[in-house]
């Protein structure tokens, strides 16, 4: 029973302490390799597709906060408006009606910003949990939300053991610098135009979720055609310094990777990814970690087991059709 003493309101941005202190709590007994700061959480609550005011909502015991909903919407959409619902429970009020209520607001608040922004368009609600969190499945599942897609988790650990990386011939690596970023942020559009539920990403959504303050580019490269100038492939890395800390172990985490279709099956990938582990290694990164779809039209698992990661952890992607 939902207990009558919790408070319910938006979030704001001014909740980035409280909100790092719950992201917390849930990580020590969800253990999904998620560990904020204040400043990161910042970062996701002024996110430019976050309608606060109408898609959020937070609840409290006093000053505490014990569970939050957050809707973001899509910058653009095709046929179908797949809505992202993120959200969580402090351990601690589990099993209480916290989170059935937060999803059911989150539905609620999500077909209005919808409305908002993509009226004509189907509407889909997903929502993205580790397959192991207990609870989780049966919460959304009793919302009628039903699994859609996996993705895994792989990891690499860092050591002497790197090969050496050939550059396909014709091609160059560029590390990350202001002059190339657009072509990053290009490269990562056409290439995901054919990956599931991925939309191109505008420059204000670009800023925010991939140059933060995680961004790392040092460890972000850029493969480009020689002949012609065109950028054809990229990798980006970022890696969370609350991590670090909460574990000890320094990830390198590649959070983009995408090669332009034509010039698929030509090493691109491959030798991102080998350039990138090699210059991880080389500033004392403990481990490389990435996440890939399932069923990747580009064949990435395939690339990424080659390349010496191995499988850690799965999630589900939950889906409900409004």
């Amino acid at each position: 029973m939902l207990e009558a003493f919790l408070t319910w309101r938006p979030l704001t941005r001014e909740d980035a302490k409280a909100s790092a202190r719950l992201l917390n709590a849930i990580e020590a007994v969800d253990q999904i390799g998620e560990s904020y700061t204040e400043e990161d959480t910042l970062q996701e609550l002024i996110d430019p597709y976050a309608d606060l005011e109408r898609a959020s909502l937070a609840a409290f015991d006093g000053e505490v906060m014990v569970g939050y909903m957050k809707v973001r919407h899509k910058p653009s959409a095709d046929e179908v408006h797949r809505v992202f619902l993120d959200g969580g429970v402090h351990p601690d009020y589990r099993r209480r009606g916290v989170g059935t209520a937060l999803v059911e607001a989150g539905v609620a608040a999500a077909k209005v910003v919808h409305a908002r922004h993509h009226p004509t368009r189907k509407l889909v609600v997903d929502v993205h949990k580790g397959e192991h969190i207990a609870g989780a499945a049966e919460l959304v599942r009793s919302r009628g939300f039903a699994p859609v897609r996996y993705f895994q988790r792989m990891e690499h650990p860092l050591g002497e053991s790197l090969g050496e990386v050939v550059i396909p011939g014709g091609l160059r690596v560029e590390q990350w610098s202001e002059q190339n970023d657009e072509d990053f942020r290009w490269v990562r559009n056409e290439s995901y135009r054919d990956y599931w539920a991925a939309v191109p990403m505008p420059v204000d959504l670009w800023k925010n979720k991939i140059t933060n303050q995680t961004f790392r580019p040092e460890v972000s490269f850029l493969l480009r055609d020689v002949v012609n100038g065109a950028p054809v492939g990229m990798l980006v890395t970022m890696s969370w310094e609350a991590d670090t800390a909460a574990t000890g172990v320094r990830d390198a985490h590649f959070m983009l990777i995408g090669t332009l279709r034509d010039y698929r099956r030509r090493g691109v990938a491959g030798t991102l990814i080998g350039h990138a582990l090699r210059a991880a290694a080389g500033q004392g990164y403990d481990r490389a970690s990435l996440s890939v779809d399932s069923a990747n039209p580009s064949g990435a698992s395939g690339v990424f087991e080659k390349a010496g990661f191995t499988a850690k952890m799965r999630y589900v992607r939950w889906a409900l059709e409004v």
